[in-house]
């Protein structure tokens, strides 16, 4: 089996710069939602949707987005079963990450993704927001769900950044 290079989180953490943004990615078959983080590293903010062509395309993407906004580092989503077993999405998250690790030198950690597209979805019902609106903003939105929960651990631990 190929390497994983994603991070464990106390290697993610010291292989990104003491400040910084981080990225959030939803990693979707059809779109990747992205997130981004404030310079501290306290809130996640919905950023925009990458829709899929090919992998190479997306990573391009992808990386110039980094560069642009100055990325310290790569939070993926990983979606475990519910049971906390991997299934074929899991599996297809950890190839993305080892064919992105090839392109790009930017740390890469999993934060657990369950439920996260559920969770947005439900709060966007709540909202009332129409099934269009939606289908725009749930990817990003997830992205961004992944992430804070990554950066509410960080504060748990006494590491955000001021």
């Amino acid at each position: 089996m190929a390497h994983d290079p994603a991070l464990s989180l106390d290697d993610f953490l010291a292989a990104i710069p003491d400040n910084g943004r981080l990225i959030g990615l939803d990693l979707g078959t059809k779109t990747i939602g992205l997130a981004l983080s404030d310079l501290g590293r306290g809130i996640a903010s919905p950023m925009e949707t990458i829709r899929r062509k090919k992998f190479t395309l997306d990573a391009e993407k992808l990386i110039e987005i980094c560069d642009k906004h100055v990325i310290g580092g790569i939070v993926l989503g990983l979606p475990f079963n519910m049971d906390g077993s991997e299934g074929p999405r899991a599996q297809a998250t950890r190839a993305f990450a080892r064919n992105l690790s090839q392109k790009t030198s930017l740390p890469i950690t999993y934060w657990d993704e369950r439920l996260s597209t559920a969770a947005v979805t439900r709060t966007l019902l709540e909202a009332d927001t129409s099934r269009a609106k939606r289908a725009d903003v749930v990817d990003k939105m997830a992205a961004a769900y992944i992430l804070q929960g990554f950066l509410d651990r960080l504060r748990f631990m006494g590491l955000e950044r001021e």
